[in-house]
């Protein structure tokens, strides 16, 4: 029996889940977590096989955050990543903290009872358009931004100014200042509105 929790936001999405998975017989939910650290507890009191796990909370800690987290403990279950969102931050970001699979929400309902299914047989279970993603990402490297980088340029798209998002990664202002003409130079952009644009085109940020 593969044993499943859920952790998202919103309880009908919750709901919902449940009832799709507990039809099948190989399946059971075990529990469910609204947050990011409901969803650590939940994976400690009921060692799941596998957690569908949202990306955004309304918290400051993502849904990648506490990824990473639960796969830092003792017999971790496989993380399998469920979400709205197709960037390639939030793709990369889940995938490097540890998301055995990435899922978009509307995905149907087959494709996510099979990727359950892989994710609990320690397989990778990536949505068709997620792979094509990565791969085009792969095949393109000269417009690839690193994660660091998509990370500043997030913040710069918020409107933050370069000592804020500084402050807000523990680096030096100069540094900031480095990555940000490393992303002009590989967007083909001269300025921090232009760089953003770019990159909203190019699906690399929301």
């Amino acid at each position: 029996m593969i044993r499943v929790a859920i952790a998202d936001d919103h309880p009908v999405v919750r709901a919902g889940l449940r009832a799709l998975l507990d039809h099948e017989d190989d399946l059971t939910v075990v529990g469910e977590a609204s947050t990011p650290d409901e969803a650590f507890a939940l994976v400690q009191s009921t060692s799941p096989s596998v957690i569908l796990m949202d990306l955004q909370f309304g918290e400051a800690e993502t849904g990648a955050d506490v990824t990473r987290r639960i796969r830092a403990l003792e017999a971790a279950p496989y993380v399998l990543v469920l979400t709205n969102y197709d960037t390639d931050g939030d793709i990369l970001g889940a995938v490097e903290a540890g998301a055995s699979g990435y899922l978009l929400k509307d995905a149907p309902p087959h494709e996510l009872i099979a990727a359950v299914r892989a994710a609990a047989a320690g397989e990778s279970a990536l949505a068709p358009a997620i792979a094509g993603r990565l791969l085009d990402r792969m095949r393109a490297p000269q417009i690839s931004l690193s994660k660091r980088e998509i990370e500043v340029l997030d913040k710069v798209a918020h409107g933050k100014s370069n000592a804020v998002v500084a402050s807000e990664i523990f680096v030096s202002e100069t540094t900031i200042k480095s990555h940000l003409v490393h992303i002009f130079s590989k967007l083909d952009v001269s300025s921090r509105t232009a760089a953003v644009s770019r990159a909203r085109e190019l699906g690399v940020l929301r």
